[in-house]
């Protein structure tokens, strides 16, 4: 049980920690929002994943505190491994004393031990390389019980889902057209920057209609583009994403309750709801499917057994029948980026060099004072030429 932090006074340990304020968050999708450089991390964010751990490392955090074990050994979750590499010190298992700070409260980390001013209001463990790599391994072990466990999770979701899955009952109508058309998946996962970087020829020139799934739609955004669907919880996108003119598809638990609803509606918006099991991004991929999209093309969704334990496990089965379900229209592009880079040849800058002298040239020669900067360089030229001429001979 968690103890006031009136309570637990004692004299810190002698010589100065590390020192900054707290930002504190269960929810490490929500504190990453406003978290900033230098800041310390609270969370309760036991097996911490890749997403989070990357977004917890573009905000640039002196140490992050995890009240939860961040290596559970349920699986091997690389977050951990990501904040090691990136150099930001990391007390795990701190215990949920932590959880009672506030945002702005001072902390000094000694060694494993937090303090607030003379307050120490947790013990944990650091994180080191050698420890992180001890409990990946101890972690592995734990796959065959994650599989099984996903087996007749599946199974579940089959007999719950079944006419959702085979014949497409219960999908709401849209007003978006998307029959015929290439359909661009986005979700804020793993590699969803560099993805949508690489895939900007593609999308120039197909003009695929761009659906955000939650955060999705704000990577759409950030990219220079406008989505046109959005489809989600609605937990993790922004009221500039709302706004943007898509339409809104409201993901909703099965019994239909609809938590990200009535932020919709205060914003004026009067969405869709689509009552499903499973995630955001499948309930995307099937409304594309069965309003009849010519290609799906997913950036930053799940495929990987470790990303779907990273997703959460209830989310599993759904994602891996939604891809049996959609089959050859799917496209994955996760990880293009590092598969492909475009490259210009050599001859093409060439090319591209010569037609800009050529252009510099006739603008040159259409002006007096052009035609007498060319006169001037043909003089130069002239000479160069005569001196080179003159040591060879």
């Amino acid at each position: 049980m968690a103890m006031s932090l009136r309570r637990r006074t004692h004299t810190p340990a002698p010589g100065e920690g590390l020192i900054g304020p707290a930002r504190v968050d269960a929810r490490t999708k929500n504190l990453t929002k406003r978290l900033r450089a230098g800041d310390i991390a609270v969370i309760d964010h036991g097996d911490l994943d890749k997403v989070s751990a990357d977004a917890l490392v573009a905000a640039r955090p002196a140490a992050v505190i995890n009240a939860s074990a961040s290596i559970s050994g349920r699986y091997p979750n690389v977050g951990p491994q990501i904040l090691n590499e990136a150099g930001i010190p990391i007390v795990d298992a701190a215990g949920p004393g932590v959880m009672e700070l506030h945002d702005g409260d001072q902390l000094r980390l000694d060694g494993a031990d937090v303090w607030h001013g003379s307050t120490k209001v947790g013990t944990g463990r650091r994180l080191d390389a050698d420890e992180i790599q001890s409990q990946m391994h101890d972690a592995r072990a734990g796959l065959a019980v994650q599989i099984e466990a996903f087996a007749t999770n599946t199974m579940e979701f089959i007999r719950k889902e079944r006419e959702l899955l085979l014949d497409g009952i219960g999908i709401p109508p849209i007003r978006t057209r998307i029959e015929g058309r290439h359909t661009l998946v986005v979700v804020r996962g793993y590699h969803y920057r560099e993805d949508l970087q690489t895939l900007r020829p593609y999308i120039r020139e197909y003009r695929p209609l761009l659906i955000g799934v939650d955060g999705g739609a704000d990577a759409i955004l950030e990219a220079g583009y406008r989505p046109d669907l959005i489809v989600g919880d609605m937990d993790s996108v922004s009221d500039r994403a709302l706004r943007s003119g898509a339409e809104i598809v409201v993901h909703a638990y099965r019994d239909g309750r609809a938590p990200g609803l009535a932020r919709v509606e205060a914003l004026g918006i009067t969405p869709v709801v689509f009552p499903a099991a499973g995630t955001s991004e499948d309930v995307a991929m099937l409304l594309a499917d069965d309003a009849g999209a010519e290609l799906i093309v997913a950036v930053g969704t799940h495929v990987t057994l470790v990303e779907f334990l990273d997703k959460g496990r209830d989310g599993q089965a759904s994602t891996f029948l939604t891809r049996l379900r959609v089959g050859g229209k799917l496209v994955d592009a996760k990880g293009v980026s590092r598969l492909y880079q475009a490259r210009l040849p050599a001859r093409l800058l060439m090319l591209m060099l010569l037609v800009g002298l050529l252009a510099l040239f006739v603008a040159l020669s259409a002006t007096p004072a052009g035609q007498a900067w060319l006169q001037v360089i043909a003089a130069r030229w002239d000479d160069l030429w005569t001196a080179v001429v003159e040591i060879f001979t």
